[in-house]
């Protein structure tokens, strides 16, 4: 037992009916505290329910032997919370969304049947409703900790019912302390009471059996129903209050089997203009068309300085304020503009599912051009560009970026600067352009916008022709000629270590390599077991001649963690790629994130995590376990996912695709029906990983 929870096991003897004399010898207090514990789980015992849950997808996500983790495949704990039928328990225990649910109920004999009527998808809970309980039958619902009584240091004590056959007996124990208050922006307590998937669902209780919360995986990056899991042994564990949770009841119980109620995380839509989360003013960088904030009238640049009468300072009090906020909830908010302070009063929360899908003009632009304005390397067939009458060769020299009589704005920065001008365009909206056409004459064509869709080009002109070769000098300035003597960087497969040589690397530069051309950057995350030399230098052998084809650079980084990739190793995989592109030219457009089974997820969360970094995402038998973060405007994200028709995650990376396009992200589906749990390097695969390198070629499309 914990020395130091002795002292609490003061506030319970008085309901013990203990002599304050007992106090005087550790060994009588080990005995009290043991004592005020097993009341304390007699008393919550019967509100603890076991959850056997089957069919549905057995694989949700990497772990294990080949990067799958199987569910539904064990019991899992549940809290009643109304005498009725309903249960809590935590949305991880329904990743794989299955086809039966029976619970089992301490004193019943039969398990009962059960239906989620709700999904809780900011706190990450599940409602449970069971629909055959016996007539007249009345459940024990537990009583909550205020948040007022709540303190850190208080003894907590964390329940599962999973490990026993059955469920009139006592539920499995962990004893610990609160340890943190309001974390993962204020949605939920911390213990360090061991926390597992035995007793996700199940509640954190006091001393006195009544329920501080309902134990839940919980991750300050990561989103949906696994986000936090990796963290399970870490010996930090979180739960919801219970007073949340009823407070949010009555909105889930209006869920039915057939029509289950989903409540959504609410959202601003804003991006802040530095990524600093603690140190930099929140001053709005960029607003999501359509959202709540675009709605209500907030600009570039305001800086927001309180949020329902309390002062934020930094963008991590922002999420603060707004973490435990759903969908439709209203906030107010005050901001500082041109020096002058502006109210809004009742700003009504969107959600993370994006307004509008990416805007698309239909071009593929000229590379590494200082030239006044940008060439149309390549038209989309049928698309808004081909439709205005755009060809290849012709040069957008002005573009009107509002609707109607907008005035025409010189492109002089090239082809970022036209693509900074689209990242807030809209679907539907009109834009003038200004053509000098290949044969000299200049005329004005409208371009209405389309929806961005997943089209890949069959066939892309010679990647030869895809580039200026003048990557080197700024637009409007003469060409930068080679300087004499100058040293060309190392070429071929290299292995490389970081700066601070907590990292491990290896890097593949085509011999042809030419720093006036800016080459794509594809960060290979290798699956688990892949990380010896020899297995990236066979996935170089794979890649070569299209890297040497089509301008790539290859970055393999090494996990040597033995569960495969961990968002620990974020940090470290960023800075090699950052030291490549600050060694070699590399075009900021397209880099890629790619990987296969664990490598796959680990390539999903640093393309959301480092969105400044990262423009594609591109994953072979790899599934999202978490819901995708909300889109960026200026920092747009695309999608590339394969598996395998014989892939036991095929329904998984489906899933993911779905998620991917409810939150309006650009993505690309493969199936290769003949494959199993393997990558696009054989015969079936090459049509796609061709593909794939036709994908990232176009990543910099309009």
């Amino acid at each position: 037992m914990r020395r130091p929870t002795k002292i609490f096991v003061l506030a319970a003897l008085a309901a013990l009916a203990v002599s304050p004399g007992a106090l005087r010898a550790d060994d009588e207090l080990d005995e009290l505290q043991e004592k005020a514990i097993q009341e304390a789980v007699k008393k919550i015992a019967p509100c603890v329910v076991k959850i056997e849950t089957s069919g549905g997808t057995e694989v949700v996500k990497g772990a294990g032997p080949k990067g799958l983790l199987r569910r539904g495949t064990g019991p899992t704990t549940g809290l009643i919370v109304s005498a009725d039928g309903y249960v809590i328990s935590s949305a991880f225990n329904f990743a794989n969304k299955p086809q039966t649910i029976r619970v089992a109920l301490p004193g019943l004999k039969e398990r009962r049947v059960a239906h989620v009527v709700g999904t809780d998808q900011t706190r990450m809970l599940t409602l449970l409703k069971i629909v055959d309980l016996p007539p007249g039958t009345r459940l024990p619902v537990p009583e909550p900790v205020t948040k007022d009584d709540t303190k850190i240091g208080f003894t907590a004590i964390a329940i599962g019912r999973t490990l026993s056959v059955e469920v009139d007996g006592f539920p499995s124990v962990s004893v610990g302390i609160i340890s943190a208050l309001d974390r993962i922006w204020g949605k939920v307590m911390q213990t360090d009471a061991k926390v597992s998937p035995t007793n996700y669902g199940g509640p954190l209780i006091n001393l006195y059996g009544r329920v501080y919360g309902v134990l839940v995986p919980a991750s300050p990056q990561a989103e949906g129903e696994l986000a936090g899991f990796d963290w399970y042994d870490s010996g930090i564990g979180f739960a919801v209050p219970l007073t949340d949770v009823n407070a949010i009841l009555p909105r889930l119980m209006k869920g039915t089997q057939k029509a289950p109620v989903t409540l959504r995380r609410g959202m601003l839509g804003i991006a802040m203009k530095s990524p600093d989360t603690y140190g930099a003013d929140p001053a709005i960088g960029t607003l999501s068309p359509g959202s709540a904030a675009d709605k209500a009238g907030l600009k570039v640049g305001d800086v927001l300085k309180e949020i329902d009468g309390k002062a934020v300072h930094n963008y991590a009090q922002v999420l603060h304020r707004l973490g435990s906020r759903y969908e439709g909830d209203k906030v107010s908010l005050k901001v500082m503009r041109g020096g002058k302070e502006v109210a809004f009063a009742a700003v009504e929360l969107g959600s993370a599912v994006a307004a509008f899908n990416q805007a698309f003009f239909g071009i593929l632009p000229i590379r590494d051009d200082p030239r006044p304005g940008v060439e149309v390397r390549y038209v989309y067939p049928k698309g808004p560009a081909d439709k205005a009458g755009l060809r290849e060769g012709d040069r957008i020299m002005k573009v009107g970026a509002g609707v109607g009589k907008a005035p025409l704005i010189a492109i002089v920065g090239g082809r970022d600067q036209l693509l900074q001008l689209f990242d807030g365009a809209r679907p539907g909206q009109d834009v003038r352009v200004e053509l000098k056409r290949k044969a000299g004459k200049t005329e004005v064509v409208t371009v209405k916008l389309e929806e961005i869709n997943d089209t890949v080009p069959a066939k892309l002109p010679d990647p030869e022709k895809a580039s200026a070769k003048k990557a080197r000098t700024k637009p409007g300035a003469k060409a930068v000629p080679p300087k004499a003597g100058e040293m060309k960087p190392e070429t071929g497969f290299l292995k490389r270590t970081t700066p601070s040589r907590d990292g491990t690397y290896w890097i593949y530069v085509p011999d042809s390599y030419d720093p006036d051309i800016a080459y794509a950057a594809v960060v290979w995350l290798h699956p688990l077991g892949k990380n010896k030399e020899k297995d990236v230098e066979d996935f170089v052998t794979t890649w070569q001649n299209y890297c040497d084809d089509n301008n790539v650079i290859l970055v393999c980084p090494k996990s040597d963690n033995p569960r495969g990739w961990t968002p620990g190793e974020s940090a470290f995989v960023q800075q090699a790629v950052r030291t490549v592109a600050a060694t070699y030219t590399v075009d900021r457009r397209r880099i890629v994130a790619h990987g296969m089974g664990r490598g796959g997820e680990m390539a999903f969360s640093l393309g959301f995590q480092a969105r400044a970094l990262f423009r594609g995402v591109a994953t072979v038998a790899a599934s999202l376990g978490s819901n995708p973060r909300e889109k960026v405007t200026n920092q747009p994200l695309s999608f590339f996912l394969v598996v395998g028709g014989k892939d036991p995650l095929r329904p998984s990376v489906t899933e993911t695709k779905n998620k991917l396009l409810q939150h309006k992200y650009p993505v690309v589906h493969r199936e290769v029906p003949v494959m199993g749990h393997e990558y696009i390097d054989g015969k079936a695969g090459t049509p796609t990983l061709e593909e794939l390198i036709r994908w990232i070629d176009s990543l910099d499309r309009l």
